[in-house]
């Protein structure tokens, strides 16, 4: 990984939020279910950094953590600092610290486990346009994307426990699924004011 800059810094071409580690790195959302924006959200010492992101990037990533703390265990043989599940005393089910004040858009995440530090390390840059002819193109993009470029986009950085990262992909997963609950009838999620079930032709269905 490359050198980073506080995030009370400013590097003159690239910005780059670093939690080394972080007090709270949690998902969360602002406002109602069918209209909710998500974030990510890292704070330690009075300083907060907020990213917000589609809903299936914080499912991909609750995901994503999980699967590669579970490959952590088991190449380790099972001695890598990594519970099974997420243990209770660093369950957090607080809400967002407010105000919640978006940073950037994310746009890419990158995952990975320092095994010297015994820490993964989560990273996710801001959204950036990028001109792009073929698949090729895209994967040379990404890739240029997730290098530490220092003209490189905004980026949020944080190195957390194996512990903290089972919390942070148990609590993801909860507030993923928290939203609005599905129809009965078809599994499409009801709005507050109802929805337009297919299985009932059409007709408005709210519960």
């Amino acid at each position: 990984m490359g050198q980073s800059v506080d995030a009370t810094e400013k590097d003159v071409s690239r910005q780059v939020f670093l939690y080394d580690p972080p007090d709270r790195f949690v998902a969360g959302t602002v406002g109602l279910p069918g209209r909710r924006t998500f974030f990510l959200q890292a704070s330690r010492t009075g300083r907060t950094t907020s990213v917000a992101l589609e809903k299936a990037q914080v499912e991909a990533l609750a995901e994503r953590i999980d699967e590669l703390l579970d490959e952590v265990v088991r190449r380790s043989g099972g001695n890598a600092p990594v519970p099974a599940v997420a243990p209770a005393e660093v369950e957090d089910t607080g809400p967002l610290e407010a105000p919640v004040e978006e940073e950037f858009r994310v746009g890419t995440m990158a995952l990975a486990w320092d095994g010297e530090g015994e820490r993964m390390v989560v990273e996710a840059q801001a959204l950036v346009e990028l001109e792009i002819d073929s698949e090729e193109d895209l994967a040379d993009a990404e890739e240029r994307l997730l290098q530490d470029d220092e003209n490189g986009p905004p980026m949020l950085r944080v190195r957390i426990s194996g512990a903290m990262a089972r919390s942070f992909a148990k609590r993801a997963m909860e507030v993923v699924n928290a939203g609005r609950p599905p129809c009965p009838l078809c599994s499409l999620p009801l709005d507050p004011e109802g929805h337009v079930c297919p299985r009932q032709n059409g007709y408005r269905r709210s519960e």
